[in-house]
């Protein structure tokens, strides 16, 4: 049976998300079985807008083998055969990633995680999903995501809820103060503990982002000057390619990552020596969801926690672009540094500080 949370959650990402008209032909991927009763809510809901569901279930166990066992002429003849022509037809894409194990890949080697990431997961979905279609991505609650987040499975399930759902249209109002600040804005410094980096965001694009391609939303981002980057900055707990980093540390000296430490050295340096690009910064962004309030290892959540910023490694967004070419993009993300903008105290921790952006402090959301 689908639950009424499962079906205003549908209504969400195909009435505000992605915008689902008659006759377009729309990819609903689930990875993992457990979000099949939202795959089954979003495809009736996209019948009867008389649009075309293309439904994609993947094993994520099987997944893993294709990961570990595959090369690069495997990954380039999977997207050359199935998914790049499939995915060109596309006016919408729904991924619902609902894998059970987040580590379900983490025994991959550095040239197999390679060779995914540069021959099916640039050309199908960075180059063609991002830029072609109107799509969203969200994760699927479940007791393993749930003791991530170190809550009951009940609570996390409420949670989550809450936080997909939040008011997209009020949040959407409440960025507007800080995005006029940005776009007049030239330096950038975060001041915490174990942080201290400036950049230059000057001329750069900025993009609010309020429920229009992932679920939970709320961020607002842009691209630092690619070589205007200094100082050290510390992360929050990560997972990235199925690896779990407790902390991360990178020290930056004009855009470039020259030295680090983290709970898993091996597995940093080959991330960071996939490419050339995978050393520089591509995206730098608020998180401003009011309900998420701390990390669960879980990018598409841990990157909105109100209070938090994140400065990703690798390749840029062509919506807000730096130059940064790479085959990685990791959200890692910073909480609770104080923010300066072109000196101006404008949040104190994870509270903004300046009267015209105090809406968006989580007691004004919600």
């Amino acid at each position: 049976m689908i639950s009424e949370h499962d079906q205003k959650l549908a209504t969400l990402i195909l009435e505000h998300s992605t915008e689902v008209q008659k006759d377009q032909n729309v990819m609903v991927q689930l990875i993992g079985l457990n979000g099949i009763n939202l795959l089954r809510a979003l495809v009736e809901q996209i019948r009867a807008k008389a649009a075309h569901p293309f439904i994609q279930i993947e094993d994520a166990e099987s997944q893993r083998i294709l990961v570990e066992q595959g090369n690069e002429t495997f990954w380039k003849n999977q997207a050359k055969v199935d998914q790049l022509p499939k995915m060109k037809q596309m006016d919408a894409f729904i991924g619902i990633r609902a894998s059970e194990n987040i580590y379900e890949t983490s025994q991959a080697g550095k040239e197999a995680n390679k060779a995914y990431s540069e021959h099916f997961l640039k050309p199908v979905h960075f180059d063609e999903r991002v830029n072609n279609t109107n799509w969203c991505i969200m994760r699927y609650p479940s007791p393993a995501f749930a003791m991530n987040a170190k809550m009951p499975t009940r609570a996390f399930t409420e949670f989550y809820y809450k936080a997909c759902l939040v008011d997209y249209g009020k949040l959407e109002e409440a960025m507007k103060p800080l995005e006029k600040r940005l776009r007049a804005t030239d330096e950038i410094h975060l001041k915490g503990e174990g942080t201290d980096i400036k950049f230059s965001v000057k001329g750069q694009n900025w993009v609010p982002c309020f429920g229009k391609r992932n679920v939970p939303d709320g961020e607002l981002f842009t691209s630092p000057v690619l070589d205007s980057i200094n100082g050290v900055i510390s992360y929050a707990p990560s997972v990235y390619q199925g690896k779990p980093f407790e902390f991360v540390k990178l020290e930056v000296e004009n855009g470039v990552v020259v030295d680090f430490d983290s709970s898993n050295n091996d597995a940093l340096k080959d991330i960071l020596d996939t490419d050339e690009g995978a050393r520089r910064f591509g995206e730098f962004s608020f998180g401003l969801n009011p309900v998420i309030e701390s990390p669960m290892y879980d990018i598409l959540f841990d990157e909105k926690i109100y209070g938090s910023n994140h400065l990703t490694l690798g390749k840029d967004y062509e919506v807000a672009p730096n130059g940064n070419s790479s085959n990685i993009h990791w959200d890692l993300v910073c909480i609770g540094a104080d923010v300066y903008l072109d000196g101006e105290l404008v949040r104190k921790g994870r509270k903004f500080v300046a009267d015209d952006l105090k809406g968006l402090n989580p007691e004004e959301l919600l």
